[in-house]
């Protein structure tokens, strides 16, 4: 019985194991316990993968659109394809460095790998289950068939096999493997074929990479006839994996050999390389080598399928020097992260309906001639994405590089993908004469060769670049506009908890802020002076900045509402993050469930810490939501006695960063907003009964009772169906030049 159909306890029995009802009246806590006790703390890989396990679920719920399963099934492999580059490989290098340390729950890497493997096949056994035994078959009444070469028809095989003639034949590179010839270099996350062949009456081995550049599912329907044509081609669609067709033409690459058998393999080298602290233009250098590196690092998994004989696994564990463990036999095709391709395909019958993000409501009422910066200056704006809109922040950033008046813009760049148009409206501020500064952080995992395309692009331009700091990830998400206004010099912030990506901006929730508050531009200010400059500062006025001041005032209110609850003011805190690990921050979690603060956390990813703990967390919830959207934002809430603090950000409450990692969290002080933040977004979070997972005390997470009920809540959908309402209401000035300028959503 999988997670996602086991009910949730009873409304009852919840209270009942929590104590008594959160009142606002203290209650003494049990007798104390160790709070270092290693039982309090769940182990951080195992939790992660536990995630990939909610991710899963999505991929089996068949009330999601067929395509949309079948990109969560991706999801899985993809993430778990990281999971092996970083944190496998973390692992793996304690052992060899003999490193016996341990983490809050007590447990040596040697225990992580064998726990991960375990937890690791698990996975794997559902997901190709539900590809083969849920996906294909759905596929299938869809029109949508994978077909295995042997099974394809004469008309079928000719128009895969010309299609391998044409297109895959000239990028193939066989590459033998003899006394005269080093076994091949096996790229990161390449799937390839193992090809045993005999010529006279010596047996050979050889490796044949298979291409990534091509689609790896193949179209094999014979063009349909012109009468019916369209109605013919969405009616079925029929494909054949790409290694399939490469091993039934494996002559055509090893001519006059007899092809003995073939199978394919997938490889995960470690990929967390560890990038030297050096200077600034030392340290583009110095990633640049360490993407090349990736190419040749230790190999931390194999994945087969389950017909390898052993005389061919063997060949592999020599040659990449595996341990048996690293090796993962599969019954279903490899590299899972590959039926994305199928969800490009043209049927929005089988996709997420589309809908059309809102604007704020400031935005929406403004006057035809009133401009943004106006309305700024008008009060704070507040962005959900995407059910809000991220065109008008491109619009700001493209309004600022033409406004005669403003002079400067300042902005934080991490993941900002390959198609930019807030990097565009950068380098059409240069051209218009302002000063531009931009942190662009090189060491954001994965999109380091991205990140150093836009680096030297922006140079090239006159944009006054810096890559990093010393033994910082710079992390927060700040843009900042000074415009000369009359005899005043005003500074306009963006900051958001999300990147300066339009492409994740609508995949992705996050929340953002306008404001023209002189305290917080000063702040952003000295913080950007801190980046690309040197500074000392450990004060801030209103910004909560890591590593200087983020965990300790995160700390303080924390016990300040402790302080509360004791005496009798009714403590609350409602935390929203992607992942919770840090132990310190557990532990005064833990001790404000002791005092009796009514904790409710929403955390998307990993958690350490446990709930419902009788005298330990009995007073603390813990929700996953895995819906249409990934759930991005960070958002913690404080009651304070009712004068509530709302603060959102980017940073997890995870030691990197708290300790490792430059974070801004900013504070939301206008009272509309935050009961915006408190009813209508963490409120619709906290009552989702569809997407939400709860945690119990042993670390499981089970859905509500009552996820399959007729009108149950699904939080990000009433997000779509207010964020529709609103724009059908919303005046036509919405759509103002000021706004919606040369680039789309």
């Amino acid at each position: 019985m999988s997670t996602s159909a086991k009910a949730a306890p009873s409304k009852a029995k919840r209270t009942a194991a929590r104590g008594t009802p959160r009142s606002g009246v203290h209650v003494p806590a049990p007798s104390p316990r160790q709070l270092d006790d290693p039982e309090l703390f769940i182990n951080r890989e195992l939790s992660l993968l536990d995630f990939q396990r909610r991710v899963l679920e999505e991929a089996q719920d068949g009330s999601n659109p067929l395509l949309e399963r079948l990109m969560f099934l991706s999801f899985v492999g993809s993430n778990v394809d990281e999971f092996f580059m970083v944190r496998v490989a973390g692992l793996k290098r304690q052992i060899e460095k003999s490193v016996m340390d341990t983490g809050p729950d007590g447990m040596s890497a040697a225990e992580q790998l064998r726990d991960i493997r375990a937890s690791v096949i698990r996975l794997y056994r559902g997901a190709h289950e539900c590809w083969s035994k849920e996906l294909v078959p759905a596929l299938e009444g869809s029109g949508i068939r994978i077909l295995d070469y042997a099974n394809l028809t004469d008309e079928q095989r000719a128009v895969a096999d010309s299609y391998f003639q044409e297109a895959v034949f000239p990028t193939l590179t066989p590459l033998a493997f003899d006394p005269g010839r080093p076994f091949p270099h096996i790229s990161n996350l390449s799937l390839n074929l193992a090809v045993l062949l005999r010529a006279g009456e010596g047996e050979h081995f050889a490796r044949v990479k298979i291409p990534d550049t091509l689609p790896q599912l193949v179209p094999v329907s014979a063009a349909p006839k012109a009468k019916g044509r369209a109605k013919t081609a969405i009616k079925e669609q029929n494909f054949v994996w790409l290694e399939q067709l490469v091993t039934a033409n494996l002559g055509a690459l090893f001519p006059g050999m007899e092809i003995l058998e073939a199978h394919p393999f997938h490889v995960t080298r470690d990929a967390d390389s560890e990038i030297q602290n050096l200077e600034a233009g030392d340290l583009l250098e110095s990633v640049e080598e360490g993407v090349w590196q990736r190419r040749f690092a230790d190999v931390v998994r194999v994945e087969i399928n389950e017909a390898m004989p052993a005389t061919v696994l063997d060949i592999l564990v020599e040659n990449l020097e595996l341990e048996r463990d690293d090796i993962y036999k599969l019954s279903g095709p490899l590299a899972l992260v590959r039926v994305r391709h199928l969800c490009r395909l043209d049927r929005p019958d089988l996709k997420f309906p589309p809908f059309a993000p809102a604007l704020p409501a400031p935005l929406a009422q403004e006057a035809e001639e009133e401009d943004i910066f106006a309305t700024i200056r008008r009060g704070d704006i507040l962005f959900h994405h995407p059910f809000d809109s991220f065109q008008p922040i491109v619009g700001l950033l493209q309004k600022a590089a033409r406004d005669p008046n403003v002079l400067a813009i300042k902005i934080t760049l991490y993941r900002i993908g390959r198609n930019a148009p807030v990097v565009d409206a950068l380098l059409e501020a240069v051209e218009n004469g302002k000063q531009v500064a931009v942190l662009l952080e090189l060491k954001a995992r994965f999109d380091e060769e991205s990140n150093i395309g836009w680096a030297r692009k922006l140079e090239e331009y006159g944009v006054h670049v810096v890559y990093g700091l010393l033994g910082l990830k710079v992390h927060c998400k700040a843009a900042l506009i000074v415009r000369k206004e009359g005899d005043v010099i005003r500074r306009y912030a963006h900051l958001s908890t999300g990147n300066y990506n339009s492409v994740t901006a609508q995949l992705y929730t996050d929340i953002a802020m306008l404001t023209c508050d002189p305290a917080i531009g000063a702040d952003c200010t000295d913080l950007f002076n801190f980046l690309t400059g040197y500074s000392a500062k450990t004060a801030y006025r209103k910004l909560l900045v890591a590593p200087v001041t983020l965990r300790e005032r995160i700390q303080m209110m924390i016990e300040r509402e402790i302080e509360h609850q004791r005496k009798g003011r009714g403590g609350h805190l409602i935390m929203k993050m992607n992942a919770l690990v840090d132990r310190k921050m557990i532990q005064l979690l833990y001790q404000a469930s002791q005092a009796g603060v009514q904790v409710d956390l929403l955390v998307r990813g990993i958690c350490c810490l446990r709930p419902g703990l009788p005298g330990v967390s009995d007073n603390i919830r813990v929700i996953s939501i895995v819906g249409r959207f990934l759930e991005h934002s960070r958002v913690f809430y404080f009651r304070n006695g009712g004068r509530e603090e709302v603060y959102l950000g980017s940073a997890d409450l995870m030691p990197r960063n708290l300790n490792r990692r430059v974070e801004a969290d900013f504070p939301v002080q206008d009272k509309k907003l935050v009961r915006v933040l408190r009813d209508e977004i963490l409120g619709t979070y906290l009552k989702d009964k569809v997407k939400a997972r709860h945690m119990n005390s042993d670390g499981k997470y089970v859905r509500d009772p009552d996820f399959q009920k007729k009108g149950a809540l699904n939080s990000q959908e009433t997000l779509i169906e207010r964020a529709t309402k609103r724009q059908t209401l919303a005046p036509a000035s919405r759509t103002k030049p000021t706004l919606s300028a040369t680039a789309s959503d």
